[in-house]
């Protein structure tokens, strides 16, 4: 098969596109970076170098591709949102325009809802637009919280000896590991599909608490606590840290969602299935080994 991968090499795009390779499959990495040009070509795919933002490049890559991965790039600049929809547009007009079939689309929990839900409202946004495609077979890859986030928190670990967010330790979140979710869209870009369909991706459903602890323990730090912030102390954390006011005010609203289960209710829904081997116990040892 030819198939051709956004997101160049990522966390997930990475172990994808060294899967595919590896299965026989005439593989096109998309990259914004011509410096990741003989990164890629050294995993046996090819590298089409320029930006998602381009239809004609887009076009170009995927015209001749029996199935297309596409991932919304996070260096998108403005609006958060309005930039995953203008991303998952172009996507869309490429795909009709190139005669793509098949489609695998990165989204996540929570992308059922219509709801304030922070960036995850935007990947619904491109789901239907994605659904609007006649006669293409969609797959929405739809993962739990990455495990690898915890990385973002370091530096309040470090500083505070806590982790937190607006929610309780007690709120359970659906967690994976990225290799999981690679290994979840292989098997899909392979995979004979009609329609639309979604495919959790999820290898462990534990509470903020838990995984506070688990971590805590990896890292030599029993007394690790979680701390439920108020969401006006989380967005200023968040642009104290850096982050401009806008982007933080989007993560304080999926906080606020998880808080109140709208991101995790259609998950739970379906009975919170498991696809996923990389465990939070496994997970830990690689957090300690960085920390």
């Amino acid at each position: 098969m030819k198939i051709t991968i956004t997101g160049s090499l990522g966390n997930i795009s990475r172990p994808l596109t060294t899967s595919l390779v590896a299965a026989g499959h005439t593989v096109t990495v998309i990259s914004s970076s011509s410096a990741r040009q003989v990164e890629i070509e050294k995993l046996g795919a090819k590298a089409a170098i320029g930006s998602v933002e381009d239809l004609d490049f887009l076009k170009k890559y995927f015209a001749g591709a029996d199935a297309v991965y596409t991932m919304v790039p996070a260096t998108l600049g403005g609006d958060g949102i309005e930039s995953t929809v203008n991303a998952g547009r172009n996507y869309a007009n490429a795909i009709k325009a190139s005669g793509v079939k098949r489609v695998v689309m990165l989204s996540s929990v929570g992308a059922d809802k219509d709801a304030p839900t922070g960036p995850i409202r935007g990947l619904h946004l491109v789901e239907e637009i994605f659904n609007e495609l006649d006669d293409v077979s969609v797959t929405f890859l739809r993962p739990g919280w990455f495990y690898i986030n915890f990385y973002q928190d370091v530096p309040l670990i470090q500083q505070a000896g806590i982790l937190g967010s607006s929610y309780p330790g007690s709120t359970e979140i659906p967690m994976v590991h990225p290799s999981d979710v690679a290994l979840a869209a292989a098997e899909e870009l392979q995979r004979i599909s009609n329609g639309k369909n979604v495919r959790y991706v999820v290898a462990d459903n534990r509470t903020a608490g838990e995984a506070t602890e688990l971590i805590g323990l990896a890292i030599g730090k029993p007394g690790l606590q979680w701390v439920e912030f108020s969401e006006s102390d989380l967005t200023k954390g968040m642009t104290d840290a850096g982050l401009p006011v806008d982007t933080a005010k989007l993560y304080t609203e999926m906080a606020v969602g998880i808080k109140s289960g709208i991101v995790q209710e259609d998950y739970i829904k379906q009975g919170k299935p498991i696809a996923g081997s990389i465990k939070l116990e496994d997970f830990v040892k690689e957090f300690a080994a960085g920390f």
